[in-house]
């Protein structure tokens, strides 16, 4: 994420960060942003991400970046928020995750409303249209439509 930070900073972008105490007290923190937020613990910083966010991407990661993206397309699911969610599929990395989403639609765990709650493209300008242009489906509109 730093490098990430670094870039858009390079590039005159304004780059906010949330950060739980513990990770900044073991120096993990950037001290260069444009506004840093420090917080409690991972939930606080999620929600604290959710309120600043427009929307959400979610560049190759781990496990922090699975639960999260988990988690805001959860929220947009619920209409918690209308955000959309994203994934930059760069060089492949998303496959199997966008094929299991296939796969459990199939398999009837997702609705058919919500076949494209998240987004991909392998690229930044693709995922920002499809971002820009995604359709998030009402709760009122397939909470009681029989589908699972």
């Amino acid at each position: 994420m730093g490098i990430v930070a670094d870039a858009a900073l390079a590039q005159g972008g304004e780059v906010i960060g949330v950060i739980p105490h513990k990770l900044y007290n073991l120096e993990l923190g950037h001290e260069g942003l444009t506004e840093l937020h420090l917080v409690d613990g991972m939930h606080p910083r999620k929600k604290k991400m959710a309120e600043l966010s427009d929307g959400f991407i979610a560049l190759p990661g781990g496990w922090g970046t699975m639960e999260e993206l988990a988690e805001v397309t959860t929220w947009t699911q619920l209409n918690d928020h209308m955000k959309p969610v994203g994934v930059l599929n760069v060089n492949g990395y998303y496959d199997h995750l966008l094929a299991w989403v296939s796969h459990a639609l199939g398999e009837g765990f997702i609705r058919p409303h919500h076949k494209h709650l998240l987004q991909d493209s392998d690229t930044p300008e693709g995922l920002l249209h499809a971002l820009q242009n995604a359709q998030i489906p009402l709760l009122s509109e397939w909470l009681n439509d029989g589908s699972l």
